[in-house]
């Protein structure tokens, strides 16, 4: 279960990129793909944030363990 929700964080990063990069060719005018880039990263954070029950800048390091 957790190597699927990884594979999807994954999947929904390479899609972030996607959309950063088309962004910079076509109508950078609008910036839905941007906002949504900036939401999903920070739903990222949210989740590392859950999963380590802190959301303290100093214990960050502890994402290593």
């Amino acid at each position: 279960m957790v190597r699927a929700l990884m594979c999807l964080e994954l999947i929904v990063n390479a899609v972030n990129i996607k959309f950063i990069t088309f962004s910079d060719f076509f109508d950078s005018r609008q910036l839905k793909r941007d906002i949504f880039s900036i939401f999903v990263i920070a739903i990222a954070a949210a989740e590392a944030a859950i999963g380590r029950k802190s959301t303290r800048i100093n214990q960050s390091n502890l994402l290593n363990k």
